[in-house]
Parts: structure tokens; C-alpha cells; sequence
């Protein structure tokens, strides 16, 4: 689901309100508005010139990640939309945040399953002999709305458990253990059946703060505490929240099944812990700083994010399209080159930012 990071429970209350929540409904919607469909398209649906976004695979699961590709890109980007009489529009670091969750509800930041091995998983772990087909004694999987939405799917792989292990026992069978990427495979599998439910793919976190509080009621931190803190060890997609659920090891604390919206909490917490601290190096950011030729404009330092954009991944891409055409012009006026950025660097800028703030 997400790169949880080491940030200790005390410290999220304090940052909890700087990091949005992405809603992949609204960023649908952005898409839209924004023009990106102009260009891009997800899964098909939209423009030929650029990638399709659904279909593309390996670029990371982090905000920074994206930050770095839109900021390597957005000179090309310009042009195309130049060229097509389109202006870039303004865009709030709440909105990059919904963008985000909307590529990710697409799969855009999770390696791609494959339908074929998942059809082989799927006999093979036992899943087919319950959950697929008539007299299998439970619901057919296909069906479950839970198909297009992660964060249902880890719920339904946390409260069904309990059960479906027991069944398993009862037949005298191996509890099978899954895989991030057997998780995957399976769900591709299962979402190209004829019978798998329609509904369009959705990523909506919910409540940070109200979801720290349920992580403690429902007995998840005095578990998930010192080298267990899931800021140090926890999953780091979808795929590997709903397959960690399952393989779960020992019970689960008493009052642990979760409704729909407190799964939407607590992965709103989980969400503003991997990017409450992205992991940056201050120093490696200074060093970027300077040699991505930030400096050559940046005078006086690292400049505060301008009107009010957060000083995380969303507040640069929401700073680059506010601002970066003007950028843009200003560097080749000095005759230099657009700074292209990879691996960790939008992360160490942060850092260093926050140093010298």
C-alpha cells in the first residue's frame, strides 16, 4: 500500500494536518479539468500523444517519485500543450494529492499483476475450491466490490480471516501464505473474469488523526510498537497491506474487525506516516541544490514554498505547475538547463529545505 516510514506515533499529530489526503474520486476529476486527458489517458480511457498512466509500471510508489518525473517532463509537456493552445492552470498542493490517488487507484504506482499466473495462484492456494463457481460454500470473489477498491480488499482480507483459516484447517489443509505479488496476480485475475464487478477503481484514505486514535482502540499499536512499529517494517503497497493482513502471524486482539470507514482511517494514518518524513538527506539536498542549478536563481537559499504550498512531494508538483513555466523562462533567459531530477532528490530538497527553515 504505502512505504511506511520510521515516525514514532508521538510526533503524527504534528504533522498530520501539513500532509493531505489524496481523494481519487476529485483527482479523476482533475484529470479532466486539468487537460491531462488531452495527452494522457488511464487504462484507454483518454488521449494517444503521452502514456497511458494506468499502463505504466516501475516508476516507485511515492509522491517524491512523481514530483521527479513531472519535474523532469514538464518542459516537454508545455510544448505539447503549447502547441495544442492549452495553458497550464494553477494546481494547490491539496489537488496534487488528489492526482496522486488517483494514478494510484489505477495501479499506476503498484507493478502490474498478471491474469494468467493469477488464474494458476488462485487454483493452487485453495482459493478456487471456496470462493469460485457454484457449491463452493462462499461468496464468488469476482463480485466482490472490493475487486476495484484496495483498501476494501485488505478489509475483507483482515475480518474474513479468522474464518476462512479456520475452514481451511477443518479440511486438514496448509494455510496458504500470499505474496505482495501472488496479491497482485490474483486481483488482475479476478478482474478480468466476466463476472467481476464494473465499479471504477477508487482510493479514498480517510482521517489521519481519527485513524492514529483507532489504531490504538483496536489493540494495533501494542502490537505494532519498538521494532515492530510499522514506520520501520510495515508494507509498502496495496498489494502488501492486503497479503500482510492475510498472513497476519498469531490472533488478532479481541474487537479487531474493522467497518468500511475505519479501514479508511487507519490507512489515512498509515498514508500520513510514509509522508509526514520522506526519507530525505538534508546534506545530499544541499548538494543538489547546487548542482541542479537551483542556486543560479536561489540567491538566498532554499526558498520557502510560495502561497501556502506544503513542504512535501504535493507542494513541488503544485509549485511546479503554478510556477514553473515562469521558471522555465528565467533559466533559458541565463541559458541553462532545465534541471531533471531522479532517485531521492525531490526527497533530500525537502530535507534540506527543512533544515534551513
Amino acid at each position: 500500500m504505502l512505504r511506511l516510514l520510521a515516525v514514532s506515533l508521538a510526533t503524527l499529530s504534528l504533522c498530520a494536518a501539513s500532509v493531505p489526503l489524496g481523494d481519487s474520486a476529485r483527482g479523476a476529476e482533475l484529470f479532466k479539468s486539468q487537460k491531462c486527458v488531452v495527452c494522457h489517458s488511464v487504462n484507454g480511457q483518454g488521449g494517444k500523444s503521452g502514456p497511458d498512466l494506468g499502463k505504466t509500471a516501475g516508476r516507485g510508489v511515492t509522491p517524491a517519485a512523481m514530483a521527479a518525473l513531472m519535474w523532469s517532463h514538464a518542459p516537454q509537456m508545455w510544448e505539447a500543450m503549447e502547441r495544442a493552445s492549452m495553458k497550464p492552470q494553477k494546481l494547490t498542493t491539496q489537488q496534487a494529492a488528489d492526482l496522486y490517488a488517483y494514478f494510484y487507484s489505477a495501479r499506476f504506482f503498484e507493478q502490474k499483476g498478471d491474469a494468467a499466473r493469477g488464474k494458476k495462484l488462485f487454483a493452487e492456494k485453495g482459493c478456487a475450491g471456496c470462493h469460485q463457481g457454484a457449491g463452493g460454500g462462499a461468496p464468488d470473489v469476482s463480485q466482490w466490490p472490493a475487486i476495484a477498491d484496495p483498501i476494501e480488499l485488505a478489509r475483507q482480507m483482515w475480518n474474513h480471516s479468522p474464518q476462512m483459516k479456520g475452514a481451511i484447517t477443518a479440511k486438514k489443509a496448509a494455510l496458504p501464505k500470499l505474496t505482495a505479488e501472488e496479491m497482485n496476480d490474483i486481483t488482475v485475475y479476478l478482474q478480468s473474469l466476466p463476472t467481476a464487478s464494473q465499479a471504477s477503481p477508487k482510493y479514498v484514505p480517510a482521517s489521519a488523526a481519527t485513524g492514529e486514535e483507532l489504531f490504538k482502540v483496536k489493540g494495533c499499536a501494542g502490537c505494532h510498537a519498538g521494532a515492530k512499529q510499522l514506520g520501520k517494517s510495515g508494507p509498502k503497497s496495496n498489494a502488501e497491506l492486503a497479503a500482510a493482513l492475510w498472513n497476519h502471524p498469531g490472533k488478532a486482539p479481541k474487537n479487531s474487525e474493522l467497518r468500511p470507514e475505519e479501514m479508511t482511517r487507519l490507512v489515512g494514518y498509515l498514508w500520513t506516516l510514509q509522508f509526514a518524513n520522506e526519507g530525505g538527506n538534508a546534506e545530499a539536498g544541499a548538494k543538489a541544490f547546487e548542482s541542479k542549478g537551483c542556486k543560479s536563481c536561489h540567491t538566498s537559499g532554499m526558498p520557502k514554498l510560495a502561497h501556502g504550498e506544503g513542504d512535501n512531494s504535493f507542494g513541488m508538483v503544485a509549485v511546479l505547475w503554478s510556477h514553473g513555466p515562469e521558471m522555465l523562462k528565467q533559466i533559458r533567459g541565463k541559458s541553462l538547463k532545465w534541471p531533471a531530477f531522479g532517485g531521492s532528490d525531490i526527497a533530500d530538497l525537502l530535507a534540506y529545505m527543512k533544515q534551513k527553515k
